[in-house]
């Protein structure tokens, strides 16, 4: 397919220009320490880049929810600090305020981070004057933050509008991945949908069985999938009210050449707790009445990674089981090896996404061998649904 957005590599020669770069930096701290800062190493190749050109490089983000208030407990400046480390280059911090002034005085190659745009009311509401404002200190755009694109805030799409735009190297990444996903894909693809219930992911569903080959679901939603189907699943979590919207996707997958791999052995216990002694491994149809279906169980499996070996894309959105409790980790695991292996070898192009997708994939320490892991929450999930993303969508224009 080809690129319907500009990169850093069409912004020619930006000697001294101002450019505004939307990232997404809002990272989880406690006691004044960063917990995770993925999202600050994911802004650097894009900031060091637009350094290193000359460009003067404004960074934009929002942190935390301050309902467009000013809220000292989420400022930006509180970050400045950590990105700096990790970029290895100083970053300064520029409250609103001072900005006009203070954007003038920075000299080519210098980085600054603004304070947080949800301190502006307007930010959320997509407002034109807070677009107009925030637009003022730039020159040119770069949309370096797919985690946000989901959203149409002023930051995310209304600038796109304002200056010329461009796809930051993050995002270039992602969609690029994305694209070869599900966009244009080397089939036969498939797709392993897992968590913990169907309505949440519903619309993703519906999107998928006309898009790929193999259809893969696990976690909690398999149980409503297996009830739709007869089976009895005792007191494991199921949405028995879902079980004609299962129906009709079982159809839509039938009439769009669809196959939905279900679990036919599972591991079950009578209570949900780390290694019960209540934990039995058995056939879907002789799960009792007191216990619960906690994870797909091995043979099961090991058919899904035979069905992987014949696949040549694979986007992975939730885990198999209730990985956070041992040993219902076990299929997620697993499964997870396989499709790391696949890709090692060169036979499967593997995307994934969601926060417990990429918590499962770094618990079994291959998050690094799939060729890409989206960090994006909701935006993953939206895209996964075959909606149009605003802070995307703003780019293409």
């Amino acid at each position: 397919m080809p690129r319907s957005f500009k990169t850093l590599d069409d912004m020619g020669d930006l000697t001294g220009k101002r450019v505004l770069v939307r990232e997404d930096l809002n990272v989880p701290m406690a006691d004044g320490k960063v917990g995770d800062d993925t999202r600050l190493r994911a802004a650097v190749p894009t900031v060091s880049e637009l350094s290193d050109k000359g460009a003067v490089v404004l960074i934009l983000a929002h942190f935390g929810r301050p309902k467009g208030k000013s809220d000292p407990t989420m400022s930006l400046s509180l970050v400045t600090q950590p990105l700096s480390h990790v970029l290895g280059r100083e970053v300064r911090f520029i409250d609103w305020d001072s900005a006009p002034e203070a954007v003038t005085m920075l000299q080519p190659g210098d980085v600054a981070l603004l304070e947080n745009t949800r301190f502006h009311a307007g930010e959320e509401t997509n407002d034109g004057g807070v677009v107009d404002m925030i637009a003022a200190l730039g020159e040119l755009y770069v949309n370096d933050a797919f985690s946000a694109a989901h959203r149409a805030h002023a930051s995310t799409e209304g600038l796109a509008h304002k200056l010329p735009a461009f796809a930051g190297r993050q995002m270039e990444a992602e969609l690029d991945a994305l694209d070869k996903a599900l966009g244009a894909p080397e089939h036969p693809v498939a797709a392993v949908v897992g968590g913990a219930k169907v309505s949440t992911k519903l619309d993703v569903l519906k999107h998928l069985v006309g898009r790929v080959d193999h259809l893969i679901i696990g976690g909690g939603m398999a149980n409503t999938f297996l009830a739709a189907r007869g089976v009895d699943v005792g007191k494991s979590l199921a949405e028995h009210d879902l079980v004609p919207t299962a129906d009709a996707i079982f159809d839509a997958a039938e009439k769009a050449g669809c196959t939905i791999h279900l679990p036919y052995d599972v591991v079950v216990s009578k209570e949900f707790a780390a290694n019960p002694p209540s934990l039995r491994t058995c056939n879907v149809h002789e799960v009792a009445s007191d216990e619960m279906i906690l994870d797909v169980g091995p043979a099961a499996t090991e058919a899904l990674g035979d069905v992987l070996k014949t696949c040549r894309t694979l986007v992975w959105n939730g885990p198999l089981g209730a990985f956070e409790t041992p040993p219902f980790d076990t299929a997620t695991m697993s499964l997870a090896r396989t499709a790391a292996a696949l890709t090692r070898e060169g036979s499967l192009v593997s995307v994934a996404g969601g926060g417990d997708t990429v918590a499962a994939l770094n618990q079994a320490g291959v998050a690094d061998e799939m060729t890409f892991v989206s960090t994006a929450g909701g935006a993953f999930l939206e895209w996964m649904e075959g909606k149009d993303l605003p802070g995307v969508a703003a780019l293409s224009a």
